[in-house]
């Protein structure tokens, strides 16, 4: 089996893949985010020092030998790491397997590169970004990216993150191998007990490229609309983006209008204008806070100290005094059963399956309002049923 493992400071281009999404539908947002300092966060660090343990276990798998001492030094300094969690091991030990599971099934050993840098300039201004896992076998691509959140579940069908991975690896094994076909995998094991995976024909995705040219172009540029919408979620200029705020000030539009009750069609497009008012006014709080705490004044708002919280010193020390001072142990613990999600994850879909099959039962889930391109199929009750989901 090749292999290539290149690791990468992950920089990241003005209009990198893993923002794809933004830019294609706000060209403008890039240039206007440049003005803002990336602050990063404790979720992009533990998903980092996640990405490095996933790295290491590769490369011991794949290229060259790293006994079992020296991968267990590497993984004792991850430890000591204060984000550390036990169960990185466990998702990352799961990506792993789902990379084995691809290179075991070629009847010839694949190509392998890890942590590759994938330039698609030739098709995006000044474009690359650091693609996880490549494997080439077969004429076909696999394009793997393991993603440790938890909070937005990511879908590997259309997505331009993962088209643009596919281009850059084209470019830069397309010459070497008879690629027809290029199948794109999201793992997140924190989120989805299964990859998201999606295949396309390598002239599909080429011709994609062809047809995002123009847009990028804008982007790099800094030309074109500002059109604000769910892809606003990651944009650092979101609190303060004027397009954003006329999409929910333009609700006062509605108060002139007559008659006096308005019209399903005008419910239609409140709600669309509205959909994402609740984390526009969360991301305003939190940039009026940060600006207050700098000393900054937010006419009408300033900075308290909010509801402080108890702790113990040492919990084994107090309940030990507590039992000393013959405080019965039964009222210092809860029993409380799993859930059947928590259970799952516990056991592992398999063995719980396996086990519990015959004793859990799936009741359908409350009807809840999504917006058209949701892909889920629409639903009507009788009347009778609507007064029971009351």
């Amino acid at each position: 089996m090749s292999t290539e493992i290149k690791h990468t400071d992950r920089a990241h281009a003005l209009l990198s893949a893993s923002s794809a999404s933004r830019w294609l539908a706000c060209t403008p947002s890039p240039r206007l985010e440049e003005q803002f300092e990336d602050e990063g966060s404790e979720y992009a660090a533990e998903g980092t020092l996640a990405h490095e343990i996933a790295e290491l276990k590769l490369r011991k798998h794949y290229t060259e030998p790293m006994g079992p001492q020296k991968f267990a030094a590497q993984i004792r300094k991850f430890k000591k790491h204060e984000l550390f969690q036990d169960e990185m091991l466990k998702h990352t030990d799961t990506y792993l397997e789902y990379i084995q599971g691809i290179t075991h099934g070629f009847k010839t050993l694949p190509f392998v590169a890890i942590e590759k840098r994938l330039d698609f300039s030739a098709y995006v201004p000044e474009g690359f970004g650091t693609g996880d896992c490549i494997i080439i076998g077969e004429s076909k691509l696999y394009v793997i990216d393991f993603k440790y959140g938890k909070g937005v579940p990511v879908s590997a069908e259309d997505n331009p993150q993962m088209k643009l991975y596919g281009l850059g690896a084209y470019l830069e094994y397309g010459f070497l191998y008879d690629i027809k076909e290029v199948q794109m995998v999201v793992v997140q094991p924190r989120l989805n007990d299964e990859p998201s995976e999606a295949t396309l024909p390598l002239n599909e995705l080429l011709a994609w490229g062809e047809e995002i040219k123009p847009v990028a172009r804008k982007a790099f540029k800094g030309e074109g609309d500002y059109v604000p919408g769910e892809h606003c979620k990651f944009c650092k200029a979101k609190a303060q983006c004027r397009a954003r705020a006329d999409q929910y000030t333009a609700l006062e539009d509605f108060k002139s209008m007559k008659p006096p009750l308005i019209s399903d069609e005008e419910v239609g497009q409140i709600l669309e204008k509205a959909q994402n008012l609740e984390a526009w006014v969360k991301a305003l709080k939190d940039y009026a806070l940060t600006e207050s705490l700098k000393g900054k004044e937010i006419p009408g708002w300033k900075a308290v100290e909010g509801r402080g919280s108890r702790s113990y010193v040492d919990q084994d020390k107090a309940f030990d005094h507590l039992k000393e001072k013959g405080i019965d142990e039964a009222i210092l613990f809860e029993r409380v059963p799993l859930t059947v999600p928590k259970l799952e994850k516990e056991l592992g879909k398999k063995e719980f399956t396996s086990l519990l099959k015959d004793h859990v039962k799936k009741s359908p889930g409350k009807p809840t309002l999504a917006p058209i391109s949701d892909k889920r199929k629409a639903v009507t009750v009788s009347p009778e049923a609507g007064e029971d989901f009351k």
